[in-house]
């Protein structure tokens, strides 16, 4: 079954002093990006969660957010007290500028980024990458993945319908096509009675127009292989693994294929079912950009 490229997922689970929170995020995107932000402490580990998260998730804009609460089992807080002393100051400084009253208390000044970090001391112990952040990043990309798989089956169901809407537009120029010719023919006959009045033009002259017309307007080909580009695009969505770049691409085949019906077409209805088929690939093609 198809997946969508949109997901969230969030796992969590508890370590030594404090817990392990990973969040991971996914948009559309042409390719697979995988962008990590964690804490310090954890940084040797951001290739292999890199490497993690892309052999589960192959195509989108992924973002990987992993906090430590209570991170002291990773190492020890520190204040930097140079950079308190800022804070606190500047906030000193608003108050008397806007003639605001109170005390600046200790909670605000170390809610501050980096008043307080927590010094990598065990980073040197930590030689691979902890049980628990694994749990909790393997959690989370369960999450994301029966989210885009939920998302792949709405879309799924949609393809299926406007997929029915096509055939039957197709159907429908298969069986406009002869009888273009043939009311060409007919317009032909008349408008040539209208001009050389008692007169007539060979018949064989007639049948030969007649013929060059029909070949101009001959779209056979372009139904076979508009109908072997749509069988191709039906086994693709089948199939489980990936398929977001071979969709985009058979679409484009199928648009082209419909162009060029368009163009032979030479024809007011014709040219409406096309307009119709062009919408409704159009719609699809939207859609197929967010398929993995």
């Amino acid at each position: 079954m198809i997946k969508s490229m949109t997901g969230y997922g969030k796992g969590e689970a508890a370590h030594e002093g404090g817990r392990f929170v990973v969040e991971v995020r996914c948009v559309n995107h042409r390719y697979g990006e995988v962008t990590v932000k964690l804490p310090r402490v954890l940084l040797q580990f951001e290739n292999e969660i890199k490497k993690r998260v892309g052999e589960r998730l192959v195509r989108g804009k992924i973002d990987v957010f992993i906090q430590v609460e209570n991170a002291v089992a990773l190492g020890v807080p520190t204040a930097n007290l140079p950079l308190a002393r800022g804070y606190l100051k500047a906030f000193q400084s608003i108050g008397e500028a806007l003639g605001l009253h109170g005390e600046v208390d200790l909670a605000l000044v170390a809610a501050q980024r980096d008043v307080v970090t927590v010094a990598a001391e065990a980073e040197a112990t930590l030689e691979e990458m902890p049980q628990e952040l694994t749990s909790a990043l393997e959690d989370a990309l369960r999450r994301v993945d029966e989210m885009r798989l939920f998302e792949g089956e709405s879309l799924y169901a949609d393809f299926q319908r406007r997929r029915e809407t096509l055939t039957q537009l197709i159907a429908q120029v298969a069986a406009r096509a002869p009888q273009v010719v043939a009311e060409y023919g007919q317009r032909l006959k008349e408008r040539i009675a209208q001009l050389l009045g008692d007169a007539s033009l060979p018949e064989e002259r007639l049948v030969q127009e007649i013929a060059v017309m029909a070949d101009k307007c001959d779209v056979t080909e372009e139904l076979v292989r508009l109908e072997s580009h749509l069988r191709q695009f039906d086994e693709t969505l089948a199939k489980s693994e990936p398929v977001g770049r071979k969709l985009d691409f058979l679409l484009q085949e199928i648009n082209r294929e419909v162009n060029t019906i368009g163009s032979k077409g030479n024809d007011a209805q014709m040219a409406a079912l096309v307009v119709e088929l062009k919408a409704e690939l159009e719609k699809i093609r939207e859609q197929v950009q967010n398929i993995e």
